[in-house]
Parts: structure tokens; C-alpha cells; sequence
């Protein structure tokens, strides 16, 4: 740990494990070392980063006056913090520009896990990080998978267990005026996020996709996102024509049966098939929905199956099932 803090406060990146995915971190306050992120990524400059704390009172280098006079923030904080919930509100102008995307705004989370808030309090710094990938693609739940993607382009990594939610945070913006709004499904439901906002203006959940043109307000807005190098089809009904060669992807056991039986029928070879959990159970099928993407992607690429596709099956939305959901969709979206 003495080791990754001294590389943080030098200006280096380092991966390290929180509860929800693996995040590329480096000095929030520190711009060359910020841009090393968005180089190592390959991540436009368009698209923000969540800026890690490891104490509450860190909130007021980050947020303006007027922001932390907002009583939802302690509301969001005292239910949700430490864990998967990004607040974003009106940013102090030391944050850099870069960290905001050119934005009035700057989304801050307390992690809930040892190691990540370790790192943060031994760095003496908070650390902007997204998730530890190249841009768009599968997110990385493991050490492996960081080493997979990033290996050669930072400096160090802590090593820890598979990530124990294994989606990214849910984002909530508050805005001076109106509702909070979910910019993000994400570790916190927005049923949970409605209950705890209810008295307080209550949240709406904010265009899914960011729109042509307009600044992305927060990470993972991008049509296409979170997308194996293997291209992902989602199957509604009919088994899709062509995917002759393919592995499949489906939220419990029961579909996924189905899903085999439209395969069979489409005279389609399927070379792996996995399922999100036995039951429909969305605490396991997102602790397991990179992982298993991850694997079927190595699987067809190891095995150089031509034309390869995943066919996956949607999950059902509402609580945590429209996280899974929202990544299941921007995966299978075309790359624009």
C-alpha cells in the first residue's frame, strides 16, 4: 500500500479493487496525471470521471458552498455511503476541468471497501478513477481482467478479490432546481433511491443515452458501452438470423433453456452457454455478468470461431435487474 500511495502522489496510475468494479485511479487534483487515465483508457475527454473519497469531510475541497447546503446530500450519504451511489452537484472551480469534462459539475462517491479507501487515506489525496478497462469495454470485476486490458499502460496494481456487486455505481444528480435525477443505473436501485428522496422532490430517472452533441453528465452514457470485443446480440423472440456460431447468455436456467431450444431450432452451433444465476436472482446474475461475458468472449476468441456472436437474452427490469438490463442493452448497440 505504501508503494501504490507514493505512485498516486507521484503523478502514476494505479488499478485497484472497490465493491463494485476495478477502478484506474490517479490524483484528482493532479491534471497531467488525470490525462494519463484518459490516455491509458483510450477514454475521451467528453466523458467525466467519479472522484473517490474516503471521508465525508472531503466533500468540501470537491463541492461548492452552495452544493453541500443541499440536505440530500446527507440524506444520500447517511443511506447509501460508504457504497455504490455517485452524488454529482455544482464542483469547487479547483477541481480540473478534465475531471468534470469542461462541466459545472463533478461526481463524488465514499467506496465500500478496505482496500480502495486504504489507498485513498494512505495517498492523502481523493483519486479520480473510473473503471480499469479500455473505453467501452467489458468492465473489470477481477485482476485478471484489468491485466487483460491495461497491462503495460499504468504503473501498479492492488490485487483483491472478484468484486462483490460487479456493476458500476449508480449516479444521481442534484440539481438546484427540480428533482434529482438518475444519470446511471447502477449498485443503489432506483426504487431504493425514490424511498429515501421521497419527501425531498423525489427522483426521475434522465434520458438513458446521452443525445448527439450534448457533454456526457455522467460516465457510462454512451450508446454503446461495455461491449465484449465479441459482438453482443440481445434475442427478444426469434433467434436472430445468421448467428450461426455463437455462445449464450441468459439471466437464470429456465430461459436459458429456451434460449438453447431457439439455438437447436435455428440450426445454430453453440460453442458455450452460461446462466446469470440458477433463479431469477439480480444480487448474483450482477455479481457474475462481466465475469461471465468475459469468459464467453475468451472462449470464442481462443477457439477463432468465424462470425462468432453472444446471444443474450434481456433481464427483466426493476431494482437491480435494470442495471443489468441497461449494460445488457449498450453492449449489444452498435458502436458509433
Amino acid at each position: 500500500m505504501p508503494r501504490a500511495a507514493a505512485i498516486i502522489r507521484a503523478g502514476g496510475l494505479v488499478a485497484f479493487p472497490t465493491e463494485t468494479v476495478y477502478g484506474l485511479g490517479a490524483s484528482a487534483f493532479d491534471a497531467p496525471a488525470v490525462a494519463r487515465i484518459f490516455e491509458a483508457k483510450g477514454r475521451p475527454t467528453f466523458d467525466p470521471l467519479i472522484v473517490h473519497i474516503a471521508d465525508r469531510a472531503d466533500l468540501a475541497h470537491l463541492f461548492t458552498e452552495g452544493a453541500l447546503a443541499d440536505p440530500r446530500i446527507t440524506l444520500l450519504a447517511d443511506a447509501f455511503w460508504p457504497g455504490a451511489l455517485t452524488i454529482v452537484a455544482a464542483a469547487r472551480p479547483e477541481v480540473p476541468g478534465l475531471v468534470r469534462a469542461g462541466l459545472e459539475t463533478v461526481g463524488v462517491r465514499l467506496p465500500r471497501h478496505e482496500t480502495a479507501l486504504a489507498l485513498i487515506r494512505a495517498a492523502g489525496t481523493p483519486i479520480a478513477a473510473p473503471s480499469a478497462n479500455r473505453f467501452g469495454r467489458l468492465s473489470p470485476t477481477t485482476a485478471d481482467h484489468v491485466l487483460e486490458q491495461l497491462d503495460g499502460r499504468i504503473d501498479a496494481m492492488l490485487l483483491g478479490e472478484a468484486t462483490e456487486i460487479g456493476v458500476e455505481s449508480s449516479v444521481v444528480a442534484l440539481d438546484a432546481d427540480g428533482p434529482a435525477r438518475l444519470l446511471r443505473h447502477g449498485g443503489i436501485p432506483l426504487e431504493d433511491l425514490a424511498h429515501v428522496l421521497a419527501d425531498h422532490g423525489g427522483i426521475v430517472a434522465a434520458a438513458p443515452t446521452a443525445q448527439p452533441g450534448v457533454p456526457l453528465q455522467a460516465p457510462g452514457m454512451t450508446e454503446s458501452h461495455y461491449a465484449p470485443m465479441v459482438p453482443l446480440l440481445l434475442v427478444t423472440t426469434a433467434f436472430p438470423a445468421g448467428a450461426t456460431e455463437c455462445a449464450l447468455l441468459a439471466p437464470d436456467r429456465a430461459t436459458l433453456t429456451h434460449l438453447e431450444g431457439l439455438a437447436v431450432a435455428a440450426g445454430a452451433n453453440v460453442h458455450a452457454s452460461v446462466a446469470l444465476s440458477e433463479t431469477l436472482d439480480p444480487v448474483a446474475a450482477a455479481a457474475h455478468l462481466f465475469e461471465r461475458l468475459h469468459e464467453l468472449e475468451a472462449d470464442l476468441i481462443r477457439r477463432a470461431v468465424p462470425a462468432a456472436r453472444i446471444i443474450a437474452a434481456p433481464y427483466p427490469e426493476g431494482g437491480l435487474g435494470s442495471a443489468i438490463a441497461d449494460r445488457l442493452r449498450r453492449a449489444a448497440a452498435t458502436p458509433q
